[in-house]
């Protein structure tokens, strides 16, 4: 059967490991690797016949993923930390190199492999941090948006490091070589911006007017993979095309749609491209090598994490962020796979630092949502030197705080809560950390504290210990629990209502003390039932009994074991 029993193979395979990767709560991408080992030439059982037919169809899957990535790209995204995202992240990339070339010397290598194995370890996991931030609730904090913004510039940075990277094992290559490759790509991008960004909408817009959706497909697809082609013609890689491509139909009207329509196709050949990677991996390599393994694994995740958290200190990020940050990037990426694959292509790199990259980066990326974990205990532990820190505080009454209402957490659900306060006289102070919400909160006039409000020396500023409530509204549950617990020390009796993220974590809140719990879709499928009744014939009273009686079927398990 050939290259079709070898697809179906690898689909088969690919499936049970993302089957296995998701029941473990781990990416699927890790999942898709283990099916490449599994049905590699290395071990027994099904195996593929062609390995190199299955490589020219991974290149494919590496072309559909930047140019997805290209058409995710959003300059929006990168506005609230554009200084650490586009001046820390290059900085970042370039320590980590020098990291990574200093971990090659110290394994005897040669220059070029120490830095590509720089190159390989400097890029981190955007889809394994999104899963952990998302499992952990802490998507939207400053942190995570600070990760993200360094993220998207990481993923950007992947194209130049396939450009330049294999330029160096050219014989004699040195800034000559390099100069031809970033002229070649220059004169490439003034081409697409001049001729691809007004062609190519046209040739989309004619083809969306026979209203055909597979049309709309094969139009998108033909536009990444001709334009990859076109760059491979101009002697620059495949991939660098697609993801110029990307970026240039993100900026016209159809590019929401193209995304939406080529995701599909783009996971379907990125599971062949990732199980490819998993095919070249020997497992004798780790079996026989496992304390270089565990070494590097250890090197690489400390430095990693020294770096981002420096740079976030740097940047005047403080309190919890720099540990945040550092304890959540430190893995390698997605994309290293892909420059990975790159050096193998290229005979740039050997099968044993291919097989340690992969090692290292399936390994960091199994840690990190322990490691990521570890940042509120171990800020905790270092909560002594951040007591030094001066608290900024903003349109706090001059006669201070007494009998008022703490608002740990500044975003929207706080912000509208603290206005309605403001509007009845009520005293009440927020507690943030966001530098956007405190500026929103300054001009609106609204009393806030910048600081993190699971620390002891941050509640003492808000004199939570004579307040008489606290209101605590972010959706991450471990934070939450962590302020709770703050709380109970200065003030065991105080009322405290907290925001759930999930009806599942409604009894795990209550057990930590929190006498009054609200989920929000909950709540907010209430009232959408309200308002659907109000057009029959039901009198407002009797939809107000049916609501009551629904949520009191809710809530009302847990405060009869509050009152009991």
């Amino acid at each position: 059967m050939g290259i079709a029993a070898d697809i179906a193979i690898i689909v088969v395979a690919g499936l049970i490991g993302g089957l296995i990767a998701q029941r473990l709560k781990q990416p699927l991408l890790l999942g898709y690797i283990l099916a490449g080992v599994m049905v590699g030439p290395f071990t027994i059982g099904p195996t593929v016949s062609d390995v190199h037919e299955v490589e020219l169809l991974a290149e494919i899957g590496v072309a559909l993923l930047l140019f997805a990535l290209g058409l995710e790209f959003s300059l929006k995204e990168l506005q609230p930390v554009r200084k650490i995202a586009l001046i820390g992240t290059p900085f970042q990339i370039l320590l980590t190199m020098v990291l990574g070339y200093g971990i090659g010397q110290l394994l005897g290598w040669d220059w070029f492999s120490s830095l590509w194995f720089g190159g390989l370890i400097a890029l981190s996991s955007t889809m394994v941090t999104l899963k952990t931030l998302m499992s952990q609730g802490r998507l939207g904090t400053l942190s995570s948006r600070v990760m993200i913004g360094m993220l998207i510039v990481q993923d950007l940075a992947v194209v130049p490091l396939m450009i330049i990277l294999p330029e160096l094992n050219e014989p004699g290559a040195g800034l000559s070589v390099l100069g031809a490759a970033a002229v070649k790509a220059v004169i490439f991008l003034v081409l697409m911006v001049a001729v691809g960004t007004r062609l190519l909408p046209r040739l989309v817009a004619y083809v969306v007017r026979w209203n055909s959706r597979e049309l709309f497909l094969v139009a998108v697809t033909a536009v990444g993979l001709g334009v990859g082609y076109a760059t491979y013609l101009f002697g620059l890689s495949f991939a660098f095309g697609a993801f110029v491509a990307g970026i240039v139909f993100s900026e016209s009207d159809y590019g929401h749609q193209a995304l939406s329509d080529i995701i599909p196709l783009r996971d379907v050949f990125g599971l062949l491209f990732f199980v490819s990677v998993g095919m070249l991996l020997d497992p004798r390599f780790v079996i026989e090598n496992w304390l270089m393994v565990l070494l590097v694994v250890l090197l690489v995740s400390a430095g990693k994490a020294v770096i981002f958290g420096t740079l976030s200190h740097l940047f005047g990020y403080g309190n919890i962020v720099p540990f945040a940050v550092g304890l959540t990037l430190f893995q390698a990426g997605e994309f290293s796979f892909v420059l990975a694959r790159v050096g193998v292509s290229t005979n740039s790199i050997g099968e044993e630092l291919y097989a340690l990259i992969l090692s290292v980066a399936v390994m960091t990326m199994l840690l990190t949502p322990f490691v990521s974990g570890l940042a509120a205990p171990v800020y905790a532990w270092r909560k002594r030197r951040f007591q030094q820190e001066p608290l900024q505080t903003i349109n706090l009454p001059q006669a201070g705080l007494r009998d008022h209402i703490v608002i740990a957490g500044g975003g929207r659900v706080g912000q509208y809560v603290a206005r309605v306060l403001q509007r009845l006289g009520l005293g009440f102070v927020l507690l943030e950390l966001d530098h956007r919400r405190i500026e929103q909160a300054k001009e609106a006039g609204l009393p806030i504290i910048y600081g993190d409000a699971s620390q002891e020396v941050v509640l003492e500023a808000a004199q939570v210990g004579s307040a008489r409530l606290l209101l605590v509204t972010t959706p991450a549950i471990e934070t939450t629990a962590t302020i709770v617990t703050q709380v109970r020390r200065l003030h065991p009796e105080l009322h405290i209502v907290a925001r759930a993220d999930s009806v599942e974590m409604l009894q795990t809140l209550h057990e930590h003390g929190v006498q009054e719990v609200v989920q929000p879709e909950f709540e907010a499928s209430l009232e959408m039932t309200r308002q659907a009744l109000l057009y029959f014939d039901i009198l407002p009273t009797e939809i107000q009994k049916f609501t009551d009686s629904i949520r009191q079927q809710l809530y009302a398990p847990l405060y009869e074991e509050h009152n009991n």
